[in-house]
């Protein structure tokens, strides 16, 4: 484990399918020592109840609790904020994290976030990363795309925000599921700038998707 030196990383998990993304990144930001800053919407947690075999628990605290113990985090390096935790320190300017992903991203969550709505917490801390110029990264993966969806992702990548679908390569010959989950938790750490090894880089496999 490190030490927590750099700055916190948001991570938000809302009610699309693919729990299993958001999951694996959170092991992988906790293996590589970072400070994870936790939101859980409703859906969200009904969608990793459908999807895995992890039972949340509601409360922030207790969520706290289990996902510390799950990951084998240290002490406070993951911190569970509840959905309408205004005095959480995502919602400030001041304390800011380096960086969000909200993963996976739900078409309504990333039109609140386009319009600036900043109903819910995890709104809200979108919006703070997007004023204070940190790096903002939505995993959505809905399929297809309406108009209206990409329509609002073309204006959030106008903010700098940045647009990464759920859409794994096969060119480094996946053999299950998880190499594929890899697959996308590898670009997602990549544009963390979090060091790993999951998945072959270009040239040492075939091409670039």
């Amino acid at each position: 484990m490190g030490t927590h030196a750099r700055q916190p990383v948001a991570l938000a998990i809302t009610g699309a399918s693919g729990a299993h993304y958001a999951l694996r990144l959170l092991e992988c930001l906790v293996e590589a020592g970072e400070q994870v800053q936790l939101m859980v919407s409703e859906p969200g947690q009904i969608v990793i109840a459908m999807e895995t075999d992890i039972k949340l628990p509601g409360r922030p605290a207790e969520m706290q609790r289990f996902l510390t113990e799950y990951f084998a985090a240290d002490e406070d390096q993951i911190r569970v904020f509840g959905r309408k935790e205004w005095t959480a320190p995502v919602a400030s300017g001041s304390s800011a994290p380096r960086a969000m992903v909200v993963c996976p991203c739900t078409m309504g969550t990333l039109a609140a976030i386009a319009c600036g709505a900043s109903s819910s917490l995890i709104e809200r801390a979108a919006d703070v990363v997007l004023k204070e110029r940190r790096r903002l990264i939505l995993v959505p993966r809905e399929t297809p795309f309406s108009e209206i969806h990409l329509e609002n992702m073309l204006r959030l990548a106008r903010m700098g925000a940045v647009m990464l679908a759920a859409n794994p390569g096969f060119y480094h010959r996946p053999e299950g599921i998880e190499d594929l989950v890899d697959f996308i938790v590898a670009r997602i750490l990549d544009h963390l700038e979090v060091p790993h090894t999951l998945s072959s880089r270009w040239g040492e496999t075939g091409p670039l998707d």
